[in-house]
């Protein structure tokens, strides 16, 4: 095997392609010198992915009791509720912060006192498999490292990215409606103009610095130690700047993800990297690379607003022919499929998906339901929807809507996450059916703030214990979804599958696994309507629901000789046989 310093070895390619000779060898010395410093500190544990695999997106502070680390808290209701069900949690950035809720880093190595320290966070990742947070396109304005560029410290001056404010910059692309560039005084009162794709309390890193790069991966690293096996890449696809350009998408980025993950998997190869790139759906599948050598999943981002789409419309045509479309480069990726998260409904991934008048009435309906939309500028300076913000309960129904009719719509979207090829990512308030949080806006002046709502433990423990509410029909309901699929073969993420145009008001996933000869057929109506539909003749009967019956133990609901499918309003049906060929 050859050496890191031997000009063969990709670690070293990659960081020759990246920068000059000179500072390519000084970051071939600091990556080798990184690399040696934790392997006697992690021991790499092997891990494959399965159906098995439920990750769960929560705050670190979502369940809050009086004097108790919320980390903590957090862990007893993973205990008391999910164990056995749910394996993986993506705790958002517990780090402290300054904004945006958690993603204004301050210090990547530290854990929020408010919600705990490294020991909560051991602990929950001795209990589960973790996931965590690296927001390395910028840092906050308040962090140690841009407090110490803007007072002349030598070593953090190439850090971050100073421009002349009359500097071409056009051609970048805009993910919010802020400027890129923000004022901030140095400590010799001279005004400095820096890159800050996202807000002025985010300001850019700078990848052109080896220094940087070596640095982020320590804080990885460090990560990965303290008991990560996943590490979602925040922002990822903005992490280069090249003058003239985009600065969206670059070469260097890709190869800067390339090498992240075969430097991480020097030490500790069974971590997994996440790409969260949330662009029109082409450019975001982009991060799987190769199939083996970049991201090993990416975030599903067109499936949140097909589904929001489909449902509102009670046609599921566009959300078919789309899924139709989904390969992946090899069995070693898959994607991550959600439907909530920390952020809103995002838009642009269904870019060239849906029509401006088919996005125009999502956005019209969200509105009508109490949500909000955010807006990004356009080239010409115009704004366009980029993210709707809202619960997901909420932007499939309205609020005034019988709970019977919002809770069906609701678990027919989640349950649709569950059956599609890949890992499940489950946002907290789903899994509750949590409503618009309008009061949490008010008090932040933040759009994102109304689905980001934090419960007191004791309220939260007596919702789920109220026969007949909304939260706790949506929480046993879901639990037992995941129950059944976490023990189906047929879907784990590396199998095969194929989407099946029965009707346009269904929603068909054809999946089987591996070598395992089961396979499940998971229909869904979209419609509150009664809707039949013909099994093609290659689907091998009998066949049973498994959300019915233990086909094992009781079959019922078995069908042997008639291909006749009839599903009731918002019906959801995983019906399990045997394979011929898929």
């Amino acid at each position: 095997m050859k050496h890191i310093s031997d000009p063969e070895h990709t670690i070293n390619k990659r960081l020759y392609k990246l920068y000059p000779p000179e500072i390519a060898e000084r970051a071939v010395s600091s990556i080798i010198d990184l690399i040696f410093k934790y392997k006697s500190r992690i021991v790499p544990n092997e891990y494959h992915l399965s159906q098995k695999d439920i990750i769960l997106i929560t705050y670190g502070d979502q369940v809050n009791k009086d004097h108790e680390a919320s980390l903590h808290t957090l862990n007893e209701f993973m205990n008391n509720h999910l164990k056995g069900v749910i394996n993986s949690i993506h705790i958002l950035p517990f780090y402290p912060s300054s904004s945006d809720g958690g993603f204004s880093v301050v210090n990547y190595n530290a854990v929020d006192p408010h919600m705990g320290s490294w020991r909560e966070i051991e602990h929950i990742s001795a209990d589960y498999r973790l996931m965590v947070d690296g927001v390395i396109n910028h840092v906050s304005q308040f962090s140690d490292w841009f407090k110490a560029y803007l007072s002349g410290d030598k070593y953090f001056q190439d850090y971050f990215i100073e421009m002349d404010p009359s500097t071409d910059l056009s051609k970048v692309v805009r993910p919010r409606a802020t400027p890129l560039l923000s004022e901030f005084t140095d400590d010799e009162g001279k005004i400095r103009h820096i890159w800050t794709t996202f807000s002025k309390d985010q300001v850019d890193l700078n990848y052109q610095s080896h220094r940087v790069l070596r640095n982020v991966l320590d804080s990885m690293f460090y990560y990965i130690e303290k008991g990560a096996t996943l590490i979602r890449l925040d922002a990822i696809a903005f992490i280069w700047k090249e003058l003239g350009t985009e600065c969206v998408h670059l070469p260097q980025t890709h190869e800067l993800i390339q090498l992240m993950r075969e430097v991480l998997h020097e030490v500790a190869p069974e971590v997994i990297i996440i790409t969260e790139t949330n662009v029109p759906h082409h450019e975001n599948v982009s991060y799987f690379g190769s199939g083996a050598d970049e991201a090993q999943m990416v975030y599903n981002f067109a499936l949140p607003p097909l589904l929001v789409h489909s449902i509102l419309t009670k046609n599921t045509e566009t959300l078919t022919s789309w899924a139709q479309t989904l390969t992946l480069p090899s069995d070693k990726v898959c994607f991550f499929n959600f439907t909530a998260s920390h952020d809103g409904i995002g838009l642009r991934p269904i870019k060239g998906i849906l029509s401006d008048d088919e996005v125009n009435h999502i956005v019209e309906k969200v509105q009508e339901h109490g949500g909000l939309v955010s807006f990004r500028a356009e080239e010409d300076g115009t704004k366009t929807p980029y993210e709707l913000n809202c619960s997901y309960i909420d932007a499939l129904t309205n609020p005034n809507e019988d709970d019977k009719i919002r809770f069906k719509r609701m678990l027919l979207a989640q349950a649709t996450v569950l059956v599609m090829p890949g890992v499940p990512g489950i946002y907290f308030h789903s899994l509750v059916g949590s409503q618009n949080y309008h009061d949490g806006v008010k008090h932040s002046g933040i759009n994102r703030t109304i689905n980001r709502e934090k419960y007191n433990i004791d309220w939260l423990e007596k919702e789920l214990s109220t026969q007949g509410s909304l939260a706790k029909t949506m929480f046993d309901s879901y639990k037992r979804l995941i129950s059944i699929r976490i023990n189906e073969e047929a879907f784990n993420p590396f199998g095969k599958f194929k989407f099946l145009d029965l009707d346009k008001r269904l929603f068909v996933v054809d999946q089987k696994c591996c070598k395992n000869i089961d396979r499940i057929i998971a229909i869904h109506n979209f419609s509150d309507e009664v809707v039949s539909c013909v099994l093609p003749d290659d689907i091998l009967l009998p066949l049973c629901d498994i959300l019915m019956s233990n086909c094992t133990i009781n079959p019922s609901n078995v069908y042997k000789d008639s291909r006749k499918i009839i599903l009731e309003p918002y019906q959801i049906m995983w019906l399990k046989g045997k394979v011929t060929e898929l």
